[in-house]
């Protein structure tokens, strides 16, 4: 393996040792049964080592909490014995789709020419003073493709219409970059400063925040929080949201690239975003490069570290019967694990957290094993508080340069971001 692929300066036990064999095909069965309880190895230096125990330490006490709001409202409603025994009734459909390996199986291509309506953003807290700042959004034409799931996951009515917010240069179109936010984590301002979106803005590209669906405007009625209803209903909502949340992003991608011209698509994402970006590197081909940040890759072993919620899941399972490789199986379909990206390796990178204990960085190992170990930055704090984010941002913006992101920038904006360009590309 290339060490060039390894970007910081923290490695992993797996950068240094003999390439592994990457999972089959069938990973929800080569996977090991301990995966959720078994430690990510690394060699850290000592700053780097006290700095991953505390963002670490930070992070299970917020997953504590978040798990038991979680669990609290969530497994009442799709995770309790009846609804379960529901849910794995349908699971021969998933899974049978997952064992194709083909995306397009399952992710059906949308409809071109949907109507997007466009209107001045409200109060964004960045307003460039050589662009604007709208608001896009559509009704989704998406249709659960499990007939069962149909009817309860059309009922709500505001997750069937997509939003999302765009800041865009006067002199354009630009290459795009669109940012998909994390588990309850849609709130537009926050995710302005997080994805470090001015500062994109500013280095010449358009840029967009996409709202996953059952998040923000898109929350079911009377959610207690955003993003409780993409995993309130069971395993089948799951399956159906990020179905759901692929669909709509290729819609923004037909009308970005087919109706206004940008020459340009590239995405990226954090933790639920993360995997979304993954899954659209499975599946839309047209997209420049893919960049998952704190990804997680299996659901199913994702919760059952999730305390008090993987004691939950696990008596469940077990009351039913259920091997957890029939649950990885099951919601297979939507995992990045399940296919081979169509977009080449090169354009493909991954950040992970050492530190990160919700969405832990063994998943951030596998989909990188499993992208053939593309690029790669390792950073040491936790989910949320991300150390050393100027110097991964910054191999960022050369990726984005190796990849030729920065091609067609008019010329002015380019000599006049000359010098910026210059100190993070190290040209």
């Amino acid at each position: 393996m290339p060490r060039s692929t390894i970007l910081s300066r923290i490695a992993h036990e797996a950068c240094v040792e003999a390439p592994r064999e990457r999972l089959g095909t069938a990973w929800w069965h080569e996977l090991e049964p301990d995966f959720a309880t078994r430690p990510e190895p690394f060699r850290l230096a000592l700053r780097d080592a006290l700095q991953v125990r505390a963002g670490a330490a930070s992070d299970v006490v917020l997953r504590t909490v978040a798990a038991s709001l979680v669990g609290a409202t969530a497994l009442p409603l799709g995770y309790h014995p009846l609804r379960l025994r529901r849910a794995f009734a349908d699971r021969d459909l998933y899974a049978s789709m997952a064992d194709t390996g083909d995306p397009t199986v399952y992710f059906a291509r949308p409809p071109t020419g949907v109507p997007m309506q466009t209107r001045p953003a409200f109060r964004p807290l960045f307003r460039p003073v050589d662009g604007d700042c709208v608001d896009l959004r559509f009704d989704s034409p998406y249709v659960p493709v499990n007939p069962a799931e149909r009817k309860s996951y059309l009922r709500h009515r505001a997750n069937g219409r997509a939003h999302a917010r765009w800041w865009r240069h006067h002199e354009g179109p630009r290459p795009t970059i669109v940012a998909i936010h994390g588990f309850t984590a849609d709130l537009y301002h926050l995710n302005e400063w997080f994805f470090a979106l001015p500062w994109l803005y500013q280095l010449g590209f358009d840029v967009m925040l996409f709202t996953l669906p059952f998040h923000g405007k898109r929350q079911t009625r009377f959610s207690p929080f955003s993003g409780h209803g993409f995993f309130a209903g069971g395993p089948s909502r799951i399956n159906e949201a990020f179905g759901q949340a692929v669909f709509d992003f290729r819609i923004l991608v037909d009308h970005l690239m087919d109706e206004r011209g940008v020459p340009r698509v590239g995405v990226t994402g954090v933790s639920l975003g993360g995997f979304t970006s993954a899954l659209l590197a499975s599946v839309e081909p047209r997209l420049s490069f893919a960049i998952p940040n704190v990804p997680l890759v299996s659901v199913a072993d994702l919760v059952l570290e999730w305390e008090p919620i993987g004691t939950v899941v696990r008596a469940g399972l077990g009351a039913l019967r259920v091997p957890l490789e029939e649950l990885r199986h099951m919601l297979a379909v939507t995992s990045p694990l399940t296919y081979r990206p169509v977009l080449p390796r090169d354009r493909l990178m991954v950040i992970g957290g050492v530190g990160d204990r919700l969405a832990p960085p063994k998943h951030s190992r596998l989909l990188w094993e499993h992208w053939e170990r593309c690029a790669l930055y390792w950073f040491p704090g936790s989910h949320l508080v991300h150390l050393d984010r100027g110097r991964y941002l910054r191999e960022t913006a050369r990726f984005l340069h190796r990849v030729g992101f920065f091609e067609g920038l008019p010329r002015r904006p380019r000599r006049r971001l000359s010098g910026l360009r210059a100190r993070l590309l190290g040209s």
